[in-house]
């Protein structure tokens, strides 16, 4: 029974990376950090499951099947997400810029 429940919450987890990335291609940053989230937990609810029982043959290569589709989502999410960010850093780095300059100009008068 732990074998198929562990194999139910890998499945999910390919599904919600599958959301994950029609979020990332959609610009949806507010529903990808959601999903993000719920795939969280779906990992720790996994991390027992895996060490109760060992997987037979069908399960493991229905788990490595369901690993390749992870990593494919995450690899394209990652892609997609890296402009994102990188316009996050800059204006992130920027307001930091201007918070520094309004501190030293308030200092100043």
């Amino acid at each position: 029974m732990q074998q198929t429940e562990a194999i139910v919450i890998y499945e999910k987890i390919l599904h919600i990376t599958g959301d994950m990335l029609v979020a990332a291609r959609n610009a949806d940053w507010d529903q990808l950090i959601a999903l993000e989230s719920e795939c969280r937990s779906l990992v720790e609810q996994l991390k027992p499951r895996e060490q109760a029982a060992p997987l037979n043959d069908n399960h493991r290569r229905r788990k490595v099947e369901i690993i390749h589709g992870i990593l494919a989502n995450d690899a394209e999410i990652r892609e997609r997400i890296h402009p994102w960010m990188a316009q996050l850093q800059r204006y992130l780095g920027s307001a930091g810029r201007t918070q520094q300059l309004n501190a030293a100009y308030q200092g100043n008068l």
